[in-house]
């Protein structure tokens, strides 16, 4: 009874230390990017081995669902509902129900928004994203969108289908029946999830979340910085909390171009 005793104990202990040490590196985290300015996040970006962009108002110039709920006779209040989610007002997974309650899209309709509206790709992103991809540094999108009007942006990036991470529509009888609650993409934090997880995943040592909304931001840390994108629509909170903050994609490529120090040795 005593060696039971021993070993229930140990493995308390043993689980009392792990804790501590997971609470202590994501305290090291926070903190180690709470201290960042904009020359930390600059030289961060030169030397990323993987960059994660937001899709609405990031990579495309316009809000997905937005455009879908125009597409469906429902843009003006959708858009109230994005503009709350994206400053941070509501959480995400309430103003994204409410605004699906809203639309309803129809599988029908779905399908004919993205046969009749092509991605339209913010200016600079095709060439940001080929050089990233010419220095070996991979590509993911992460959106509380949805799959189905994000992958056909996703192909002519020539980015993966598995390096995008996105909403799911649900369908019954071809009819809206909701979404994947499942999906971490889907709720306030999502981002910060598939930060993580492409972190433990593939060890990642300097991943860089990139996009213009509330939560972008909130993906760093475990990112392990951000850089707020006012090209299409600024959002205040973003443009004052960011440390790096751009609103032309320009603004990114350039520091990728220039030679670093041990290029020149």
């Amino acid at each position: 009874m005593a060696f039971n005793v021993w070993v229930t104990l140990s493995r308390h202990v043993s689980l009392f230390i792990k804790r501590n040490q997971i609470n202590s590196q994501t305290t090291k985290a926070m903190s180690s990017v709470s201290n960042h300015n904009e020359v930390n996040v600059r030289e961060l970006w030169r030397t990323a081995d993987a960059v994660c962009f937001d899709v609405d108002s990031t990579v495309c110039k316009d809000e997905g669902l937005d455009e879908l709920a125009e597409f469906c006779g429902a843009g003006a209040e959708v858009r109230e509902w994005t503009n709350k989610a994206m400053g941070g007002d509501v959480t995400f997974r309430e103003a994204l129900t409410q605004r699906l309650n809203i639309v309803k899209p129809s599988q029908q309709q779905l399908e004919a928004f993205i046969t009749s509206r092509p991605p339209q790709l913010t200016d600079g992103i095709k060439d940001l994203v080929s050089l990233l991809h010419s220095k070996n540094v991979p590509v993911f999108l992460v959106s509380g969108g949805f799959r189905n009007i994000i992958e056909p942006a996703a192909k002519i990036l020539n980015i993966p289908l598995e390096n995008v991470y996105a909403n799911k529509l649900l369908f019954k009888d071809g009819l809206y029946d909701g979404f994947d609650p499942k999906e971490p993409t889907s709720d306030s934090g999502g981002k910060q999830k598939v930060a993580e997880l492409l972190k433990q995943t593939y060890g990642f040592k300097c991943l860089i979340m990139i996009g213009d909304g509330a939560t972008d931001m909130e993906a760093a840390p475990p990112a392990d910085a951000f850089i707020g994108f006012g090209g299409n629509v600024v959002r205040e909170k973003v443009k004052k909390n960011a440390k790096w903050f751009v609103t032309d994609f320009k603004e990114l490529i350039k520091p990728l171009q220039e030679p670093q120090k041990n290029d020149l040795l």
